[in-house]
């Protein structure tokens, strides 16, 4: 999802933003953040640059200074469809590496290294290499949060939101699906395929549990449930509806229910809120350490000094891009 350009000339940016800021954070804070996204706003232009942003990002960045927003499939496509020459990546390394895969010719920047992911830690090609001795011939569907390493001794990649068109389109009876073992027995409960896992997991989703539900629905009355597919199956199961956190804002945007809580990351019901102030947000909060690494300031120095440049081994780029096309071509 792209988000209109700021007409510079006529306001600064903070002031374009801030009626929607402000109704998710309080004025005093939105204060504080001024500065930083004027400056953001006049780097961009000097830079030649677009920041995209992860449906996680706080809603300073997200509302004040990004150009693209969206979960991980969206972030992978508007990638290719961008002109500018440098790409700053708000989100985390992995999605980082997958911009620059798919703009191997364009500059990209990371606002803060330490960025990374607990689901993409987990997997190595060892343990890929390990799953295809046991199991030979059996096609590897590899979820994006994976380094490019990982992606490229994969033989397709897929989102939250189109694991099940990725699976099904290989029209096969099992498949290896790694590295998250939950989103894996999720979608293997969708489509009936034969799913072999690996033991990772999301460091936020796998916190959340059936009873966590039972209590938001015991305190909200009505409330309707989504659940990230990242979730334990029985947290899925308690949920009204599960999706990817795109699916979870088409949701509300199509439904508009009068509550909703969102058991993902913190920061997308505070997204979604300033958008839809007629929808009343539950917030159970578990909060991502890393996405939270990405602020405004973080962002500014990055646009201000070049700093991080993310590269990609040649030898890993080619097979890692055919992983990620073969998924984008559905």
């Amino acid at each position: 999802m792209s988000v209109t350009s700021m007409p510079l000339e006529t306001a600064s940016a903070s002031e374009l933003v801030k009626d929607r800021l402000l109704r998710v954070i309080p004025a005093v804070e939105f204060a504080t953040f001024a500065d930083d996204i004027d400056a953001i706003a006049r780097l961009k232009t000097e830079q030649d640059a677009v920041i995209l942003a992860h449906n996680y990002m706080t809603p300073e960045i997200f509302h004040g200074v990004a150009d693209i927003v969206g979960d991980s499939l969206a972030l992978a496509r508007e990638a290719q469809a961008v002109e500018a020459g440098t790409i700053v990546l708000a989100g985390v390394h992995f999605m980082a590496e997958t911009a620059k895969l798919l703009n191997p010719a364009k500059r990209v920047l990371l606002p803060d290294l330490r960025s990374g992911c607990s689901l993409a830690e987990s997997i190595t090609v060892a343990d890929i290499e390990v799953l295809r001795a046991k199991h030979p011939g059996v096609p590897v569907v590899t979820y994006v949060n994976t380094s490019a390493a990982v992606k490229a001794a994969s033989d397709i990649c897929c989102t939250s939101g189109n694991a099940v068109a990725v699976i099904e389109s290989l029209g096969v009876d099992r498949v290896i699906m790694i590295p998250d073992q939950y989103l894996a027995a999720n979608i293997a409960a969708q489509t009936g395929v034969e799913v072999i896992t690996h033991p990772g997991a999301c460091e936020v989703h796998e916190k959340f549990t059936p009873g966590d539900i039972e209590q938001i629905r015991e305190d909200h009355p009505g409330v309707v449930v989504l659940a990230h597919p990242e979730c334990p199956p029985e947290v899925v199961a308690a949920a009204d509806s599960s999706g990817s956190t795109a699916q979870m804002n088409a949701f509300v945007v199509d439904n508009r229910p009068a509550k909703v809580a969102l058991i993902t990351e913190c920061s997308m019901s505070d997204n979604i809120a300033a958008n839809n102030p007629d929808v009343e947000m539950v917030r159970p909060c578990n909060l991502c350490p890393h996405m939270k690494r990405n602020t405004l300031s973080a962002i500014r120095r990055s646009l201000e000094t070049g700093s991080h440049e993310v590269h990609v081994d040649p030898a890993l780029a080619q097979p890692a891009r055919r992983a990620i096309e073969r998924m984008l071509e559905l």
